[in-house]
Protein backbone atom coordinates (compact mmCIF):
# COMPACT_ATOMS: atom_id res chain seq x y z
CA UNK A 1 0.00 0.00 0.00
CA UNK A 2 1.39 3.58 -0.69
CA UNK A 3 1.91 5.42 1.93
CA UNK A 4 -0.29 8.70 3.35
CA UNK A 5 0.31 11.62 1.20
CA UNK A 6 1.17 9.63 -2.46
CA UNK A 7 -1.31 9.84 -5.12
CA UNK A 8 -2.23 6.60 -5.05
CA UNK A 9 -2.81 6.40 -1.17
CA UNK A 10 -6.29 5.76 0.11
CA UNK A 11 -8.12 8.95 1.41
CA UNK A 12 -6.26 9.62 4.81
CA UNK A 13 -8.78 8.87 8.22
CA UNK A 14 -8.99 11.87 10.65
CA UNK A 15 -5.12 13.19 12.12
CA UNK A 16 -3.49 10.98 9.12
CA UNK A 17 -2.70 13.75 7.07
CA UNK A 18 1.24 13.97 5.92
CA UNK A 19 2.01 17.08 7.12
CA UNK A 20 4.54 17.48 3.87
CA UNK A 21 1.75 16.68 1.69
CA UNK A 22 -0.80 19.38 3.41
CA UNK A 23 1.89 21.85 2.68
CA UNK A 24 2.14 21.13 -0.96
CA UNK A 25 -1.86 21.37 -1.17
CA UNK A 26 -1.61 24.38 0.25
CA UNK A 27 0.91 25.89 -1.80
CA UNK A 28 0.00 24.76 -4.68
CA UNK A 29 -3.95 24.89 -5.19
CA UNK A 30 -4.36 25.76 -1.95
CA UNK A 31 -6.67 29.35 -2.64
CA UNK A 32 -9.03 28.14 -4.85
CA UNK A 33 -9.12 24.75 -2.93
CA UNK A 34 -10.37 27.14 0.33
CA UNK A 35 -12.69 29.33 -1.49
CA UNK A 36 -14.49 25.64 -2.89
CA UNK A 37 -14.20 24.48 0.94
CA UNK A 38 -16.04 27.26 2.20
CA UNK A 39 -18.54 28.15 -0.23
CA UNK A 40 -20.03 24.11 0.63
CA UNK A 41 -19.89 24.65 4.09
CA UNK A 42 -21.92 28.00 3.87
CA UNK A 43 -24.27 26.24 1.24
CA UNK A 44 -24.66 23.13 2.91
CA UNK A 45 -24.75 24.19 6.04
CA UNK A 46 -21.83 22.42 7.81
CA UNK A 47 -23.06 19.67 6.53
CA UNK A 48 -20.41 19.21 3.78
CA UNK A 49 -17.02 20.76 4.83
CA UNK A 50 -17.18 20.41 8.61
CA UNK A 51 -15.49 17.43 8.72
CA UNK A 52 -12.04 16.77 6.82
CA UNK A 53 -9.04 14.05 7.32
CA UNK A 54 -6.98 16.32 9.18
CA UNK A 55 -9.90 16.81 11.40
CA UNK A 56 -12.85 19.60 12.33
CA UNK A 57 -13.29 22.44 10.53
CA UNK A 58 -14.88 25.67 11.06
CA UNK A 59 -15.75 28.80 9.41
CA UNK A 60 -14.23 32.04 11.18
CA UNK A 61 -15.18 34.99 9.97
CA UNK A 62 -13.42 38.58 11.02
CA UNK A 63 -13.60 42.08 9.94
CA UNK A 64 -10.94 43.06 7.95
CA UNK A 65 -8.72 45.53 9.69
CA UNK A 66 -8.24 47.86 6.25
CA UNK A 67 -11.44 47.24 4.60
CA UNK A 68 -13.84 47.12 7.58
CA UNK A 69 -15.88 43.78 5.30
CA UNK A 70 -16.15 40.13 6.87
CA UNK A 71 -13.82 37.97 5.97
CA UNK A 72 -14.42 34.42 6.06
CA UNK A 73 -11.77 31.79 6.66
CA UNK A 74 -12.04 27.87 6.92
CA UNK A 75 -9.91 26.09 9.78
CA UNK A 76 -8.89 23.46 11.10
CA UNK A 77 -9.65 23.34 15.36
CA UNK A 78 -9.54 21.49 18.54
CA UNK A 79 -12.29 22.00 20.95
CA UNK A 80 -11.60 22.82 24.51
CA UNK A 81 -13.81 23.09 27.64
CA UNK A 82 -16.48 24.80 24.84
CA UNK A 83 -14.00 27.05 22.92
CA UNK A 84 -12.33 26.46 19.87
CA UNK A 85 -8.66 26.74 18.97
CA UNK A 86 -7.11 27.23 15.89
CA UNK A 87 -3.77 27.93 14.87
CA UNK A 88 -2.00 30.81 12.65
CA UNK A 89 -0.07 28.45 10.80
CA UNK A 90 -0.19 29.92 7.69
CA UNK A 91 0.99 26.65 6.26
CA UNK A 92 4.47 27.42 7.74
CA UNK A 93 4.94 30.88 5.84
CA UNK A 94 7.11 33.50 7.23
CA UNK A 95 4.06 35.84 7.74
CA UNK A 96 1.04 35.01 9.87
CA UNK A 97 -2.38 34.94 8.08
CA UNK A 98 -4.49 37.85 7.45
CA UNK A 99 -7.11 36.32 9.61
CA UNK A 100 -4.83 36.49 12.57
CA UNK A 101 -4.01 40.31 12.14
CA UNK A 102 -7.90 40.79 11.73
CA UNK A 103 -8.36 39.47 15.28
CA UNK A 104 -5.79 41.35 16.41
CA UNK A 105 -7.17 44.51 15.52
CA UNK A 106 -10.75 43.63 16.34
CA UNK A 107 -11.03 40.54 18.77
CA UNK A 108 -14.89 39.70 18.05
CA UNK A 109 -15.48 37.73 15.31
CA UNK A 110 -18.32 34.98 14.32
CA UNK A 111 -17.58 30.83 14.37
CA UNK A 112 -19.62 28.99 12.23
CA UNK A 113 -19.33 25.13 13.74
CA UNK A 114 -21.67 22.53 11.72
CA UNK A 115 -24.91 24.56 11.58
CA UNK A 116 -24.30 26.12 14.57
CA UNK A 117 -23.46 29.89 14.68
CA UNK A 118 -21.75 32.07 17.47
CA UNK A 119 -20.08 35.49 18.01
CA UNK A 120 -17.05 34.95 19.53
CA UNK A 121 -14.04 36.92 21.64
CA UNK A 122 -10.55 35.56 20.75
CA UNK A 123 -7.77 35.53 22.56
CA UNK A 124 -4.41 35.39 21.12
CA UNK A 125 -1.98 33.17 23.82
CA UNK A 126 1.51 33.75 23.88
CA UNK A 127 4.08 32.60 26.02
CA UNK A 128 3.83 30.21 28.62
CA UNK A 129 -0.03 29.81 27.84
CA UNK A 130 1.16 29.35 24.57
CA UNK A 131 3.63 27.08 25.50
CA UNK A 132 1.06 25.04 28.25
CA UNK A 133 -0.91 24.24 24.97
CA UNK A 134 1.20 23.49 22.14
CA UNK A 135 2.10 19.93 23.02
CA UNK A 136 -1.97 18.75 23.11
CA UNK A 137 -2.29 20.91 20.04
CA UNK A 138 0.47 18.96 17.97
CA UNK A 139 -1.22 15.88 19.70
CA UNK A 140 -4.38 16.61 17.46
CA UNK A 141 -2.94 17.58 14.52
CA UNK A 142 1.00 17.17 14.01
CA UNK A 143 0.87 19.35 10.95
CA UNK A 144 1.18 22.14 13.11
CA UNK A 145 4.32 20.69 14.63
CA UNK A 146 5.60 20.81 11.01
CA UNK A 147 4.44 24.40 10.02
CA UNK A 148 6.43 25.35 13.30
CA UNK A 149 9.80 24.04 11.92
CA UNK A 150 9.20 25.29 8.40
CA UNK A 151 9.44 29.15 9.98
CA UNK A 152 10.90 31.42 12.66
CA UNK A 153 8.12 33.08 13.98
CA UNK A 154 6.64 31.12 16.46
CA UNK A 155 3.08 29.99 15.55
CA UNK A 156 0.41 31.49 17.54
CA UNK A 157 -2.69 29.53 18.79
CA UNK A 158 -5.97 31.29 19.37
CA UNK A 159 -8.44 30.32 21.35
CA UNK A 160 -12.23 31.63 20.25
CA UNK A 161 -14.67 31.69 23.19
CA UNK A 162 -18.53 31.89 22.80
CA UNK A 163 -19.69 35.54 23.42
Amino acid sequence: MPPVGHPLAPWPRVGQVDPQWAVRLDRTVGRPVYRLHRLAYQLTGGRIGHRSPAGPILLLTTTGRRSGAPRTTPLLYMPLDGAWVVVASNGGRPSPPAWLLNLQADPRASVQVGRQRWPVEAEVLTGEERERLWPRLCAFYPGWAHYQTLTDRPIPAVVLRPR
